[in-house]
C-alpha cells in the first residue's frame, strides 16, 4: 500500500513510461492477435490499460479531461495516444485531490473497502500483469519487445552476445 503520493507518482511515473515503450512498438496489424479466438486480442488489452484509467473515477477522482470511450480504436498510435493523456490526467487528479493523509482512507469498490493507498498499487499490478501478456502477443504477431526491465533477447543479438536461456 502506498502511505505517500510523492512515493506512488515515483513509482507510476517509471511504469508508466515502460507501457508507453510497450505501446510505442505496437502496431495496426498486430492489435488482432490473440492466442485463440476465445482470448483478448493485443488490441483490446492495450484498450483494457486506458480504461483502467476510467475505474479510477470510483474511488472519487475526478479528470479535467474526458474519459476514454468503451470502444478500442482501430489504430495503435490512438491507443497510444489515449493512454498518454488519461495516464497525466490520472496523475494529475491524484496529485491535486488526495493526500499522504487520505491514502488511508476506504472506498467501497466491487463490495469490499479498499484503501485508496492499496488501490494504487493495485492499478500498478494490474498495469504490470496486463503488460506481460501484451509482450507475450507481440512476440506472436512477429514484433520486436521493448526493454521492459532489462535487455531483450534482440537486444543482446544487436549486441553480438548469445542470448541468454
Amino acid at each position: 500500500m502506498f502511505t505517500s503520493i510523492n512515493e506512488f507518482v515515483k513509482e507510476f511515473e517509471s511504469e508508466s513510461a515502460i507501457t508507453e515503450r510497450v505501446l510505442d512498438s505496437l502496431t495496426d496489424e498486430s492489435l488482432g492477435q490473440a492466442v485463440t479466438a476465445q482470448h483478448r486480442t493485443l488490441g483490446r488489452i492495450a484498450w483494457h490499460l486506458v480504461l483502467s484509467f476510467n475505474y479510477m473515477t470510483n474511488l472519487g477522482l475526478t479528470y479535467d479531461e474526458p474519459l476514454a470511450d468503451n470502444s478500442a480504436p482501430s489504430s495503435a498510435a490512438a491507443i497510444t495516444g489515449e493512454y498518454r493523456r488519461l495516464s497525466q490526467s490520472f496523475l494529475r487528479a491524484v496529485r491535486s485531490q488526495w493526500t499522504d493523509e487520505s491514502l488511508g482512507n476506504a472506498v467501497n469498490m466491487f463490495g469490499e473497502d479498499w484503501l485508496n493507498g492499496a488501490s494504487l498499487r493495485y492499478s500498478l499490478r494490474h498495469e504490470i500483469h496486463h503488460r506481460g501478456q501484451m509482450t507475450v502477443l507481440m512476440r506472436q504477431a512477429g514484433l520486436r519487445v521493448p526493454d521492459v526491465l532489462g535487455s531483450t533477447r534482440d537486444d543482446w543479438i544487436d549486441r553480438g552476445k548469445e542470448p541468454l536461456a
